[in-house]
């Protein structure tokens, strides 16, 4: 008898560490929102788990893994980045406990306005009616950041102290970010950027850049000749010394504009997945300055 004891009781333990080691109270869907969450979590007992990991720059047509959705359903709450972005979680999100949308209040670009960039001739890739990369600027990062706190003391009142004191920290920490690229970028040679992903409007907004064009192109998707003469008339007429692909995205065209033009392709970054929001943004400012400067 003891031993049979002995057995259910590791047997309850072995199952009891497992539920707890699938199980996290809180879980953020992409990177930014994830850093956000964890730092204002730092103290706590709460644990934070991130739903896409993988190396993307677009999650138009991102499909959930089994995994993901266990994480979903066993959360306390799921937090979005917000704005449009997630809508492969449309599905999935009535089993969540409770969701929080990091983008509330956070003024959004329609890429149809024309804001900074124009999508007339965007015919290879997928757009948003509102662009959702809204932590591509510090100032919008700082209202996620405040968004969040906001949602995790209502959910956990009694860390509240302890989310405020870590707030402030991180707010601290972006606007450092907000202030080194405006110093940075302060003195720029030109400020018209002509990038292969349609993303970083915010980013233009935020230290005052212009997006001449956004060229959404996917692998196997290439610019028409058309578009291709169109995009290197425009690197003339604006004597643009430097084009921008994105980490994930494809370069085939800008392989080709570079090649016609003569001028240095450079890569930024989304920031949306990898391991530091923080050093995406540090690399994305240092290689603006380098590229226009």
């Amino acid at each position: 008898m003891k031993r049979v004891a002995a057995l259910l009781i590791l047997i309850c333990i072995l199952i009891g560490g497992c539920a707890s080691s699938e199980t996290a109270n809180v879980a953020a869907t992409t990177l930014p929102v994830y850093e956000f969450t964890t730092r204002l979590c730092q103290g706590t007992d709460i644990t934070v788990t991130r739903l896409v990991t993988e190396s993307v720059s677009c999650l138009h047509d991102y499909t959930l893994q089994v995994s993901q959705m266990r994480s979903i359903e066993s959360a306390e709450a799921v937090i979005l980045s917000g704005a449009g972005l997630e809508e492969f979680l449309e599905d999935a999100l009535p089993a969540a406990s409770h969701v929080a949308d990091a983008s509330a209040g956070i003024p959004l670009i329609c890429p149809e306005d024309g804001h900074d960039h124009d999508h007339e001739h965007d015919d290879h890739g997928h757009h948003h009616e509102n662009d959702p990369h809204i932590w591509l600027s510090p100032a919008n990062a700082a209202v996620m950041a405040e968004n969040i706190c906001r949602e995790l003391c209502t959910l956990y009142p009694r860390h509240r102290a302890v989310f405020e004191a870590n707030l402030t920290s991180l707010l601290d920490d972006l606007e450092r970010l907000r202030a080194y690229g405006q110093e940075t970028l302060a003195q720029l040679s030109g400020r018209e950027l002509i990038t292969f992903h349609d993303g970083f409007a915010y980013f233009a907004e935020c230290f005052d850049l212009t997006i001449l064009e956004a060229v959404e192109e996917e692998s196997g998707s290439e610019a028409p000749a058309s578009e291709l003469i169109r995009l290197i008339g425009l690197v003339r007429e604006h004597q643009i010394p430097a084009i921008f692909i994105e980490t994930n995205g494809s370069d085939a065209a800008a392989q080709i504009i570079a090649a016609e033009t003569g001028i240095p392709i450079y890569t930024l970054d989304m920031a949306m997945a990898g391991d530091s929001y923080f050093d995406a943004m540090y690399r994305n400012i240092d290689t603006i300055k380098e590229a226009l400067g």
